[in-house]
């Protein structure tokens, strides 16, 4: 019997039956059986939600910035009372190392929630020029489509800042990994977020994630997932001409400037690209070095890659746990082979499973060397622990290779030089870009540039995300 049974959605302030029962089960990732079991929506509990959710913006909309201050601070409360379930519920899910999901997965909702609440408490909704007033307003009803491989963080980065402004919601979680989304509903109902402000109906891409991209009384959308999926709730969502706000996949360069900085800027970017095994879309998962560092460079990451413990996600040893799912690991195991075929020299890792780990979707670590931009493995995003390992031969073709990639989410540059360092981060075709290992400012706005999407999340640009921007002309008399 499976451990988590939710087979209810959260609609109207209430836990109801789908409109026709159709069950999934959840497959956990360590041992390829299930672990909860999750009703698949249609088209009919989407039109509920959506009827939720407008009628409820109409007075959540009206709230002063005291009330949601207050249900921010009651829902921090609520979500530290179920800290541990939801960690739990990710480990089950998506294979996340215990450690991992208790210190950094599940963390980032508390984390996210108190930042929305400091950018709130300071964020100014009128602003009056002259004699008219710029007034922000709550752009409505919101639809959010999150992925699997930070669950928990995604849905935050979405449901707070939407809280923030004053709009109600929609959300469909990844049905890969659901279930930390219905105890984050259960942690909105103790909160005592008012009936119909968030709503949650799970299912899959074709069956709810378009019912939402196209209704016509959601009027925004924020998708976080794969370039392919972005691309499909686009299209769906320019029919209705509401906003969409997308969060892809990236390919992200992590560019060594100099010997003093390789050390600590490889074994850096290794160790990012093995966290929530390889599962990141800003892993640094391209490794740009001048020519004459390639070899050491490739030491170290094999070096790097050895500490990496994998195995059963409920020890507290393990810091690796497995791909998310059957098609994930096919999907990785074919790049691998596409590397060796195309002739990147493998310097560790490779095809197959780590040794004793024939249950579960384990993966090893692996490092490429003398890769080409041109390579697969260069181009797509593996979403697996695989590093490519790229020399360049001066700073204008290190530039040059960092930007030939259709995405632009992240970017990591290591560099004595500041200065020198500060100028390579100018040239660079990406949403975020991080000098010398900075990664901590969690109101920073997070979002690509090409086909890594378009928005930001977290910071000011966050919460603007879910604003609308009206003029009042006439607001003051002529003096």
């Amino acid at each position: 019997m499976a451990e988590y049974e939710y087979r209810k959605f959260f609609i109207g302030g209430e836990w109801v039956e789908p409109v026709e029962p159709r069950e999934l089960d959840v497959i956990n990732p360590a041992t390829e059986e299930p672990a909860g079991v999750i009703s698949l929506g249609s088209a009919a509990d989407v039109d509920r939600a959506v009827a939720a959710a407008r009628t409820a913006f109409a007075a959540y909309s009206r709230t002063s910035k005291q009330e949601r201050l207050e249900l921010i601070d009651a829902f921090i409360a609520a979500y530290k009372a179920r800290y541990n379930d939801i960690a739990a519920a990710i480990t089950a899910e998506m294979g996340a190392p215990k450690g991992l999901s208790t210190k950094a997965q599940a963390a980032m909702g508390v984390v996210i929630a108190k930042t929305a609440r400091r950018l709130l408490e300071k964020f100014e909704f009128e602003e009056q020029r002259g004699g008219t007033l710029i007034r922000r307003e709550p752009i409505g009803v919101c639809g959010f489509i999150t992925p699997w491989n930070w669950p928990v963080n995604q849905i935050t980065l979405k449901v707070l800042p939407a809280l923030a402004a004053g709009c109600t919601m929609v959300l469909k979680p990844s049905e890969i990994a659901p279930l930390s989304g219905v105890v984050f509903a259960e942690v909105i109902e103790a909160a005592g977020v008012p009936a119909g402000v968030f709503n949650l109906v799970n299912g899959d891409g074709p069956g709810v994630g378009q019912a939402i991209a196209g209704h016509p009384d959601i009027d925004m959308v924020s998708f976080t997932g794969s370039t392919r999926g972005g691309i499909a709730v686009a299209a769906t969502a320019a029919g209705t001409v509401k906003r969409v706000s997308q969060e892809l996949g990236g390919k992200s360069p992590n560019l060594i400037l100099d010997e003093a900085s390789l050390d600590k800027g490889v074994i850096n970017g290794m160790r990012n690209v093995c966290m929530n095994t390889g599962q990141s879309c800003n892993a640094p998962t391209r490794l740009l070095v001048p020519a004459e560092l390639h070899d050491k460079a490739v030491e170290l990451s094999v070096a790097s890659a050895s500490r990496a413990r994998i195995g059963d996600p409920a020890s507290e040893e393990t810091t690796m746990g497995p791909l998310v799912s059957e098609v994930q690991f096919n999907k990785v195991q074919g790049l691998i082979r596409k590397g060796i075929e195309e002739g990147a020299t493998l310097a560790t890792g490779g095809p197959g499973k780590p040794e004793g780990l024939e249950t579960g979707y384990f993966v090893k670590p692996t490092v490429f060397g003398n890769v080409s931009n041109d390579m697969t493995i260069a181009r797509e995003e593996i979403f697996g622990p695989v590093l490519s390992v790229i020399p360049y031969d001066n700073l204008d073709e290190a530039i040059a290779i960092a930007n030939d990639t259709e995405y632009g989410l992240a970017a990591y540059v290591w560099g004595g030089d500041l200065e020198q360092a500060r100028s390579v981060a100018a040239q660079l075709r990406a949403g975020q870009v991080c000098i010398n290992g900075e990664s901590g400012d969690f109101s920073a706005p997070f979002g690509g540039y090409k086909q890594s999407g378009n928005g930001r999340e977290s910071g000011p640009e966050g919460l603007e995300e879910f604003l609308e921007t009206k003029a009042v002309l006439g607001y003051s008399e002529a003096a």
